[in-house]
């Protein structure tokens, strides 16, 4: 399997990722750690974060970590399901994301991502199924 630190992807982060602070922690095949800094631009009109920054992580950190570890054999990831729960609301502080692998099919990964705040208390969970398909010819990861 390909190494890449979280460093490196990182640094390659871009678009909507980086528009809204997206800060991978660790990766690896089955477990994902990743965090957001809550900030007034995330939050919708009730001053909660917006349940599309809880989607956007879990579809950003599963895919990320999957297109990695299918890589080397000419594959790529992305989203295909994302189904997320809203259990508590986080106003303030840092959203955390933990993201578990539960299963690597051929063509499908699933994966379950906890969402809590600064107190470790659970504020979502997304569920993500993640497509692996044939990369197009000649594409290369921005890393290699």
């Amino acid at each position: 399997m390909i190494t890449v630190s979280t460093e490196q992807i990182n640094s390659l982060l871009k678009g909507f990722d980086r528009l809204y602070g997206l800060e991978l922690l660790e990766c690896s095949d089955t477990e994902v750690r990743a965090q957001v800094v809550v900030r007034d631009e995330l939050k919708q009109p009730a001053g909660l974060l917006h349940g599309g920054v809880y989607a956007a992580v879990a579809e950003s950190m599963t895919s990320l970590a999957t297109a990695i570890a299918v890589l080397e054999q000419g594959d790529m990831a992305m989203g295909l399901a994302n189904n997320t729960s809203f259990l508590r609301p986080v106003t303030e502080g840092v959203v955390h994301a933990v993201a578990t692998r539960l299963h690597r099919g051929r063509t499908t990964w699933v994966w379950d991502v906890r969402f809590s705040d600064d107190a470790d208390r659970t504020c979502a969970l997304t569920r993500m199924t993640i497509a692996v398909r044939p990369a197009p010819t000649g594409q290369s990861p921005p890393w290699a």
